[in-house]
């Protein structure tokens, strides 16, 4: 066990200890005494001491010590005790025999070794070297203390300081953490790493140095072990810009299984919502233990494995033995118990499976307990076969839930099953025969033994007569079929007759689906088709009608009844094929990509040779999607449908694999993606079934009919037979691995595809520089991210929806776009900026649905960054009328009821010089000049009153403060308010005499010479203002307003003003400040509700 390193002094300390092995670090010693045959008088001398030494005074007898090289001072980090002398090493490990001190002598040397030469204090490697040892023993204990307990005061104390260090809110729920070293460059930094439900944190205080580290799970693309210069296994990280290595477990197998589960329930939750239904127990996501992971992890399995609906809940696993009648003993296994099902797998891979159904279960009972049948029991099924299962721990509580849910089963579904076989004998009399021995020793039903033999007859091809009965067997379609009497008359009766998009396009493919067949080619074949792709799509809405799907259940009519190919159907794409058949085909993408890793794997020349295989991957995808059944002639696919039906997803990866090997050569020698194509197809097409009753039907896509030269033939048994022999290694496990790991490059996939559709309509519209867009669309998917992490008690955002069009993929709602505004919005108003947040909003929000996109999000910010003075006024002035304003607007209802500023003040300035301008004059002209240059066809917007002004002008204040030119610039406003007061009440007076006034207005009106600035100063009685625009009542007057034009020609007069709002602003600095606190920001808020602003770092 490893140790406290602890010094020991090394003088005669090789009297008592012989050295075994040794490195520039490390020295793992044995104890005099001990492992020695006749042995030395020293060493009886010593193992006599240690025998009548009381146990917990004896020393272990092998040890491992840290050296430093060039210094005294040594360290025994897996076993050490103190010893008398000068010499001093540091004790890390012991151990009690030799297997258990190497087992610490090989993570040494995998993981520390060759780690320590980047060091270059000695005493750093010393640190680094107890510091780790002293990480795995708290790792151990904490390990054993969750054993023994449901929450170890560990885990708390772990808790603790991950609520500390990463100051996330409290729906942030820690899953677990372990002691490990994260990479950067060459040096490994040691600390701890904490894996929650949304995010991998990792945290190092080394050296006086503190590192945090916050990964998303969302944000990770690839996560996969490997190795580097330094160290044989290691946990890498790729995120969209960096790869992060972590290394050093004490158990890595068991990290990499967790991080792999976190991984891909986060991104299938957030990302994936589509079709992915959680397991009950992680439907909240706050409730997530590691503990619900791995049982997900079981469950995951145990459906693969044996095929069963998505809903099955595995129950119990127990180790056990089944009697095989076949080889006449006891087959060592385990036994798998659900809400349905009893199951039993060898543990010799493939050597025998049986599946129960508890439908099919007679009853379940114990035997005597006797020495050669230990803990038995029997289970009885219908068709007159029984189960005998002995070795069963736990026996009595084990068949008391059995028959409980026994019970409940036969309750829900009354059986009424019909066991006659209707055999005919009159075809393929060889195969039959077989078929028929075989189902006297193995069983008939769908509890039969499956094994290696019937595998055999499987790939051999099974016979016509047999094939529709077999597949549902396998696929146990059977069993749905007897629970479930009328519910395809059912749901046939409520389909038929509606029209819709999905009907349309399941007419539209109807007369498509083997129009070769004889079947097919008159309205009875056509009919049943329609009414099994109709029924089926008003059963599954989230899948509905995929294309592909009308020609697999055009081949399961050929060979079962109307209702028996409904269930087959089911079975296929909602447990055989899982996310095949919806909007994205996700899971056909995630299976092209093991695929791929296959190909790899076991035809490297071939994938050395083709570059991308992706192109490889695209052809192939119909072999997945249609399991053949439209590149292959009809007679010969049916056996890999066979064979489908029997092995799973896994037949067909293999049989893809034997294609390839088969043609290797032509498509090394092929010189682009057509020849290969041509390759293929043409070796897929002159595949022939020699053993079919029936005559040739083509495949679909035979364009190679006029060879000049014979193509030669490939019999359809040879090719799955050498299918099998080559690549049928491949384990129910390995291939559930391979597509959890695959998945997250799928999902990450079409997120980057989204992203880049997203920029690439926003990027010719708005100034912002694309990488600078980039950061800005990364920050819009982590703010609505976010509110999916913890606001689940909220009405939030609807969850990432990847059925709709690109731009409306991510948006966000009022809450969210407020600390976006304040963490990126150049116009800064202190408290106001919340406020401010809240009415750009509202304008955005064109449709009224409390939600906005990305495209609208940054072309407010282009204007607020790069637009013109005039856009920018223009902006800031929409926001202060109608929809932006509103009456209930928290800071409009402003206690000002008189004029912001007093109007008496003269419209006359001082100049530096003395001289004096007359501003009115010049006000006149400036508006004049606008009028002319208005955009006619642009919509005019109303004119704003004089509350509406009041929060126009309290904006512009709050945004000059803390402006280096904020002096300059509050004189400025004053200046340009006290004119616009006046002429707001120019206009009311000449509103309201509606006539030329003599008092106040006479001698702006005696220069108002042309049409155009009459209507400026248009009477406001007789504009038209769009019903509905104005909120606000009126003041007294009824009239005083500004319009867009008075304000901007009388901002244009104050140089500061022009100078504020034509300055260049700098967005990377936001930017950067914004990655930081984002997440602050967001915890603030949670934790603060009733603030209203945070104060920001360098905003």
């Amino acid at each position: 066990m490893w140790l406290k390193p602890e010094e020991v002094l090394l003088k005669n300390a090789l009297k008592l200890w012989v050295t075994q092995k040794s490195s520039c670090y490390f020295i793992l010693q044995r104890r005099r005494g001990h492992g020695e045959g006749g042995g030395r008088l020293t060493g009886r001398l010593v193992g006599a001491l240690d025998a009548v030494l009381d146990s917990n005074a004896r020393v272990a007898p092998f040890r491992i010590l840290l050296q430093v090289p060039g210094s005294q001072v040594y360290s025994p980090i897996a076993c050490g005790e103190l010893l008398s002398g000068s010499d001093v090493y540091w004790a890390i490990a012991t151990g009690a025999t030799l297997e258990e001190i190497n087992q610490h002598w090989d993570w040494l040397e995998q993981n520390l070794l060759h780690t320590l030469s980047v060091f270059d204090n000695k005493d750093d490697i010393a640190s680094f070297v107890k510091g780790k040892v002293k990480a795995l023993i708290a790792e151990e204990t904490s390990s054993r203390l969750a054993e023994q307990e449901e929450e170890p005061e560990k885990f708390r104390e772990a808790l603790v300081k991950f609520e500390a260090r990463f100051n996330f809110p409290e729906a942030e729920k820690l899953v677990t953490y372990y002691s490990c070293c994260c990479w950067k460059g060459r040096v490994p930094r040691q600390g701890w790493l904490y894996l929650s439900i949304n995010h991998l944190c990792f945290y190092s205080f080394f050296l006086g140095k503190e590192l945090k580290l916050i990964v998303p799970w969302v944000d990770i693309q690839k996560l996969e072990r490997t190795s580097n210069v330094f160290l044989t296994d290691t946990i890498r990280i790729t995120t969209q810009n960096k790869e992060r290595d972590f290394s050093m477990f004490l158990n890595l197998d068991e990290v990499f299984k967790i991080m792999e589960q976190l991984a891909d329930v986060t991104l299938r939750r957030l990302l994936d919502n589509e079709v992915f239904d959680l397991d009950p127990d992680l439907q909240e996501p706050s409730q997530i233990t590691k503990r619900d992971l791995e049982a997900r992890a079981q469950n995951e399995f145990f459906r693969a494995f044996f095929r069963l609906p998505r809903q099955e809940k595995l129950h119990a696993v127990v180790d056990c033995s089944l009697w095989t009648p076949f080889s006449r003993c006891h087959t060592a296994g385990r036994m798998f118990t659900s809400d349905r099902y009893i199951c039993f797998a060898s543990k010799e891979d493939g050597c025998c499976n049986v599946i129960l159904p508890l439908r099919e279960v007679v009853s379940i009972e114990k035997m005597e307990d006797t020495s050669l049948l230990p803990n038995p029991i029997i289970v009885s099924i219908r068709s007159k076969m029984a189960f005998q299962f002995i070795e069963l721990k736990d026996r009595d509580n084990l068949v008391e839930s059995l028959l409980m849910r026994l019970k409940r089963v036969h309750a829900n579904h009354p059986v009424h099953y019909d066991t006659s076989q209707d055999e005919d004998m009159s075809r393929e009399q060889i195969k039959i025969s077989l078929w028929n021995d075989h189902f006297v020793e193995y069983g008939r039903t769908v509890c039969m033994f499956r094994t290696e033999k019937i595998r055999k007859l499987v790939a051999m091809g099974i016979p016509e007569s047999l094939r529709g009965r077999l597949w549902l067997l396998f696929s146990d379609a059977v069993t749905d079929l007897a629970s479930h009497p009328g519910y395809y008359g059912n749901l046939v009766e409520e389909s038929m007759g509606k029209c819709c998009l999905v009907t349309e396009e399941i007419e539209r493919d109807l007369h498509r689906s083997l129009p070769e067949h004889p079947a097919f080619q008159n309205e009875t074949g056509i009919a049943a088709l329609r009414r099994v792709l109709t029924a089926y799509a008003h059963r599954n809405p989230k899948i509905g009608y995929c294309q592909s799907m009308n020609i697999l259940t055009s081949v399961l009519l050929l060979y079962a009844k109307e209702e028996e190919a409904f269930w087959l159907l089911v079975a296929v794409c909602e447990r055989m094929l899982p996310d095949y058949f919806n909007h994205r085909v996700i899971g056909a993408q995630v299976d092209q990509s093991v695929f791929e890793e296959l190909i790899k794997e076991h035809l490297p020349e071939l994938a050395e040779h083709m570059n991308d295989l992706s192109a490889l991957a695209s052809i192939s995808l119909s072999w997945f999607l249609t399991l053949f059944l439209s590149i292959m002639p009809l007679e010969s696919a049916v056996s890999v449908v066979d064979c489908f039906f029997y092995d799973g997803i896994k037949a067909i990866f293999q049989l893809g694999l034997a294609v390839l090997e088969a043609n290797a050569e032509g498509l090394c020698s092929s010189k682009d993606d057509g020849q290969a194509l041509m390759v293929l197809s043409r070796f897929l097409d002159h595949i022939k079934n020699e053993d079919s009753p029936g005559p040739s039907v083509g495949s679909h896509h035979a364009f190679f009919s006029d060879d000049q030269e014979p193509y030669p033939v490939t019999d359809i048994a040879d090719l799955i037979r050498d299918s099998y022999e080559k690549f049928g290694d491949q384990s129910v496990e390995q291939i559930e691995h391979l597509r959890c790991k695959h998945r997250i490059r799928v999902l990450q996939g079409h997120e980057d595809t989204t992203k880049q559709n997203v920029l690439r309509v926003v990027t010719p519209e708005v100034s912002i520089l694309p990488e600078d867009l980039e950061e800005l669309y990364d920050l819009f998917k982590r703010e609505h991210m976010m509110s999916c992490y913890w606001e689940q008690l909220r009405p939030v955002v609807p969850r990432h929806d990847p059925s709709r069009p690109y731009a409306e993929q991510y948006r966000i709602d009022a809450l969210q776009f407020t600390h976006l505004f304040q963490l990126v919005s150049p116009w800064t108003c202190g408290a106001h900026t919340e406020i401010l947040a809240e009415r750009t909003f509202r304008l955005l929000d064109d449709n009224m649905d409390h939600l906005i996109e990305f495209k609208a999000f940054v072309s407010c910010l282009d204007v607020m960054y790069n637009g013109e003075m005039n856009e920018k006024i223009k902006l800031l002035y929409r926001l202060h009328i109608p929809p932006a304003l509103t009456e209930n607007d928290r800071d409009s209802q402003s206690p000002l009821k008189n004029p912001l500023l007093s109007t008496s003040r003269p419209l006359v300035f001082g100049k530096s010089n003395g001289d004096a301008i007359d501003y009115q004059k010049q006000l006149k002209q400036m508006i004049k000049d606008l009028a002319k240059e208005k955009d006619k066809t642009e919509k005019e917007l109303p004119k704003m009153s004089q509350r509406e002004f009041i929060q126009f002008c309290k904006t512009l204040y709050s945004m000059f403060h803390e402006d280096p030119e904020e002096n300059d610039l509050y004189q400025a406003i004053a200046t340009v308010t006290t004119l616009l007061l006046q002429i707001g009440e120019v206009g009311q007076r000449s509103s309201s005499s509606g006539s030329c006034s003599q008092e106040g207005g006479e001698e702006l009106r005696a220069s108002a010479l042309s049409p155009e600035q009459d209507s400026v100063f248009a009477d406001t009685n007789t504009e038209k203002i769009p019903q509905g625009s104005r909120t606000f009542p009126e003041e007294a007057g009824g009239d005083w307003t500004v319009s867009l034009e008075h304000i901007l020609a009388s901002l244009l007069t104050e140089q500061s003003l022009v100078n504020f709002f034509e300055k260049p602003l700098d967005i990377k600095s936001k930017l950067e400040n914004a990655k930081t606190n984002q997440y602050s920001l967001k915890t603030f808020e949670m934790s603060r509700p009733s603030q209203p602003e945070l104060k920001l770092n360098n905003v």
